[in-house]
């Protein structure tokens, strides 16, 4: 199968190259990688601009936006700047951290599992982190959910779902969203990634309340929110963030800020989210 790659990025001059040495080492390689440089202050263009140079399918984009990194916004909007040099010439389309290695089979066994049934939408592996010499498991999610660092998506699902919204919670509503069209999301344990850099080293507390308001924006109303607010701040070892998280979900909530989905969309990721709740209680 054809697939698209697209990059964001902000200086990652400590990262970059591994990430883009590990997709030239692919057994099956992608048809374009675009790197959309976000800005950057460091040596990351110059870097990309290296690869470029050796390798036809990967192109540099550069973008201005401002500097603070606010999760969701940023990357997303300059994930959809390298949309827009792409054709749809493709069969699945990636959205990739700048700041991973991925095994070399890996994106030959994604194309294998979109091969396998045709009514998988999204497809990924498994982020694992650096700790005390060990890659473990970057606990942060459910087993069945894919982390927005290693989006694969299957270009109609990719189109029905209305690609990838720039606020935080995109890569948890593009899920609920196929699921909400009766696409499958497909995890795979086998495939492991190396992340790098931590999710979340570099928020701060605006970013945190982002959290809150990201749920509300999914619509998941207050006691659903209040759940998994829990949750996040305890994997995260931080509980104290669970108050940061209902902070935000009222201030959202107080505003009227308008939801990422709709109201029938909303009913059902309700009933969604507390048909899962009820299956771990029982």
């Amino acid at each position: 199968m054809k697939y698209y790659i697209i990059i964001p990025t902000y200086n990652e001059e400590k990262f970059i190259s591994l990430t883009l040495q590990s997709l030239v080492e692919q057994t099956v390689l992608p048809s374009k990688v675009v790197v959309v440089n976000d800005g950057s202050t460091d040596k990351t263009a110059e870097i990309i601009q290296l690869f470029t140079e050796k390798h036809s399918f990967i192109t540099l984009v550069n973008k201005t936006s401002q500097a603070i990194h606010l999760p969701g916004s940023k990357v997303i909007q300059a994930f959809n700047k390298g949309l827009e040099t792409i054709d749809d010439n493709y069969d699945f389309i990636v959205k990739a951290d700048a700041d991973l290695i991925f095994p070399p089979h890996y994106f030959e066994t994604i194309s294998n599992h979109f091969q396998s049934d045709n009514q998988i939408g999204m497809a990924g592996g498994f982020c694992y982190i650096k700790k005390n010499g060990e890659w473990i498991l970057e606990n942060l999610t459910n087993k069945d959910h894919i982390r927005g660092a290693i989006k694969a998506y299957r270009k109609d699902t990719f189109n029905q779902i209305g690609g990838l919204k720039p606020e935080m919670g995109w890569d948890t509503v593009d899920e609920l969203l196929c699921k909400f069209y009766n696409w499958k999301v497909v995890t795979d344990n086998s495939l492991r990634v190396k992340h790098l850099k931590p999710t979340g080293a570099n928020y701060n507390q605006a970013a945190r309340f982002k959290q809150g308001e990201a749920f509300y924006s999914l619509g998941y109303g207050f006691w659903i929110t209040a759940i998994a607010s829990l949750k996040l701040a305890l994997l995260k070892k931080k509980p104290f963030l669970y108050f940061d998280y209902i902070q935000g979900f009222w201030k959202a909530k107080s505003a009227k800020k308008p939801l990422l989905v709709t109201s029938e969309q909303a009913k059902f990721i309700r009933n969604y989210r507390w048909k899962k709740i009820k299956e771990k209680i029982l």
